[in-house]
């Protein structure tokens, strides 16, 4: 499409729509115009269109150019007026909602999450022959569950389906309904054993419609995801976004174009990582839930933590975390009840906006622990290969414990990226690196960006016909460079060099230690960046090993240069609430975080309390 002059990306959110609209000029496709408007899923309105046509007109608004005829897109564009493509993605009405269904847990059941999440599912339940529950229980369940689609995996090529088959079993007496359009049965996918996709399509054809794709685990040793996320991709533009309320006029529109918002996400993390060569983990933080991406060694994967997000779920956060958790990131004193009692109000009226500097430091120390904690469950799901190598007869899998370990090496990670509404739209740039520092603590060396609109999921449903453009927008208008943290890995007994990193500039040789206890900052610019060698202490690792020398371009950014010296595994803050507070206030002065006059106010108030 080398003549494509516009290009209209919708994403269909839980709450929002947005439609930003891209237009070629002499550097490129750039980011033109974005309209929002509240999704319309929901009833009184339920149709999704009558919220994609506002946020169409929004962008018509702001921009003078027609983009609809008679409530149509007019396509091609010519004259002034119209769009040569469109896509769009959509989290609305719960997402892509799915069942999980496997033999063994930790085996054939969490590869199947895997694979469900990574396809942009959210997964309601997954249930196993080794779950703990009664059959009449798995039964309850799924009825009550009414799910868009069901995963049933199980078993290696070959070996053993009787366990495989009476998951079938359950499925078919649950007789379970999809969520939408009551109308058509309940789409299943089965990749489990192959020998036995007959016998499993028989046992179900009464009460769905069974679509057979390749095993998922065909040993125990390898695991395939690809075929059944496409047909996941697949069921969720044939069966899902035809029957909910209006989509069937959205997927017209994108003439198969559209996506679930996370898979987009996906997408684009996915291509920048081959296209760049370097490993990317991702935070969403949301109002509800928290999403994790993660891209290492070209394999993409995804989770989400549900009840960890910023409004409707603010104190699930607190209970999971720990109020002391939350309390150790503030730069003030405040009582344990006055902090429950923001967060409770806070949860309550989720759409409110924080009105002062103490309000938006007390949701940013939340924040962090929504991120930590969603961080902690990524790596904890995206683990290696249970059971490989060791008893295969079923009886004996079920006795096995769990052995993979994460695949998610923060010390390996390139790129972190931080997304969602507290990040995004954080007053100033260096509170979102403090979020994403404290409350991802990546390690070695690793480059910040932060999402600058969220047009993340528009671009990975562009990269998919358009890669290129995409990638461009990725690195001019979507990431903003925050700057680089060197944090080492190890013991960090205060005051002592942990590591020693070199550089030339300006025609000067330069030698900065990272001392034990300490953060500080090295100003550099968005767009600069140094060659520097990194020399850890022989009990510290900066990502080649212990006292292993490293050497990496860092890139520069709103913040500049940080070297952590706080420690990790664990990261240690002061024990003593006061040097806590006040490591705290030192940092967000160094990075000018907040106006110079907010803690002197904050400390009278608390002085008062």
């Amino acid at each position: 499409m080398g003549d494509m002059e516009t290009i209209l990306a919708i994403d269909v959110g839980s709450t929002t729509t947005k439609a930003i609209l891209f237009a070629r000029t002499d550097a490129g496709f750039s980011r033109v115009a974005e309209g929002n408007v509240p999704t319309t899923v929901e009833a009184p309105y339920e149709d999704v269109m009558i919220g994609v046509r506002g946020a169409v007109a929004r962008v018509e608004a702001m921009t003078g150019r027609r983009l609809m005829a008679d409530g149509e897109l007019i396509r091609p564009g010519r004259g002034g007026e119209g769009v040569d493509l469109f896509v769009a993605t959509s989290s609305a009405g719960g997402g892509l909602q799915m069942l999980v269904s496997g033999v063994v847990r930790e085996l054939t059941g969490e590869s199947a999450e895997r694979v469900a999440l990574g396809a942009g599912a959210i997964v309601l339940d997954v249930q196993a022959i080794d779950d703990g529950r009664q059959v009449i229980e798995r039964i309850q369940r799924i009825r009550g569950l009414r799910p868009d689609m069901i995963l049933l995996s199980g078993g290696t090529d070959g070996g053993d389906f009787s366990h495989v088959l009476e998951m079938a079993e359950i499925v078919r007496d649950a007789d379970p309904k999809p969520r939408f359009g009551q109308d058509f049965r309940l789409p299943v996918i089965y990749a489990g054993n192959a020998d036995a996709a007959e016998q499993v399509t028989a046992a179900l054809s009464r009460v769905a419609d069974v679509r057979v794709c390749p095993n998922i685990r065909p040993r125990l040793e390898s695991e395939v995801a690809g075929p059944a996320r496409e047909q996941i991709h697949q069921l969720f533009l044939d069966h899902v976004m035809q029957h909910a309320p209006g989509y069937n006029n959205l997927v017209a529109w994108a003439r198969g174009n559209i996506l679930p918002t996370p898979s987009a996400v996906g997408e684009i993390l996915a291509l920048a990582s081959s296209s760049f060569g370097v490993n990317i983990v991702a935070v969403d933080i949301g109002g509800a839930t928290t999403d994790v991406f993660s891209v290492e060694q070209g394999v993409f994967h995804r989770t989400v933590s549900a009840n960890l997000g910023m409004s409707y779920s603010l104190a699930n956060v607190a209970a999971q975390a720990g109020i002391a958790n939350v309390m150790r990131w503030l730069p003030f004193e405040v009582s344990e009840s006055e902090l429950r009692n923001w967060l409770a109000n806070k949860m309550i009226r989720p759409t409110t906006l924080s009105q002062t500097v103490r309000d938006l430091v007390i949701e940013q120390a939340a924040a962090r622990e929504a991120m930590r904690l969603a961080l902690a469950h990524h790596r904890q799901l995206i683990v290696g290969l249970k059971g490989v190598q060791q008893a295969r007869s079923i009886d004996e899998a079920l006795d096995q414990k769990p052995t993979g370990e994460t695949r998610v090496d923060l010390l390996q990670v390139d790129l972190l990226i931080g997304s969602g509404g507290v990040l995004s739209h954080a007053p100033r740039r260096a509170q979102a690196l403090q979020m994403m520092i404290d409350g991802l603590q990546p390690e070695g060396v690793t480059a910040l960006y932060v999402d600058s609109v969220f047009m993340l999921p528009h671009l990975g449903i562009l990269a998919r016909s358009e890669p290129e453009i995409a990638l461009d927008l990725l690195r001019r208008e979507c990431l903003v460079p925050l700057g680089t943290c060197i944090a080492p890995v190890g013991p960090a007994p205060q005051g002592r060099t942990l590591a020693t990193v070199r550089f030339t500039r300006g025609g000067q040789a330069q030698e900065v230690p990272i001392v034990g206890g300490q953060f500080s900052v090295i100003p550099l610019p968005r767009g600069e960046s140094l060659a520097a060698e990194i020399l850890p202490s022989r009990s510290s690792d900066c990502g080649e090993g212990p006292g292993k020398i490293v050497r990496r371009t860092l890139a520069g950014g709103e913040c500049g240069l940080i070297l952590d010296g706080r420690g990790r595994r664990p990261l240690v803050l002061p024990a003593d609430g006061a040097a806590r507070r006040a490591q705290n206030r030192r940092i967000c002065e160094q990075l000018s975080a907040y106006p110079d006059s907010a803690w002197a106010t904050e400390t009278a108030r608390s002085d008062q309390l």
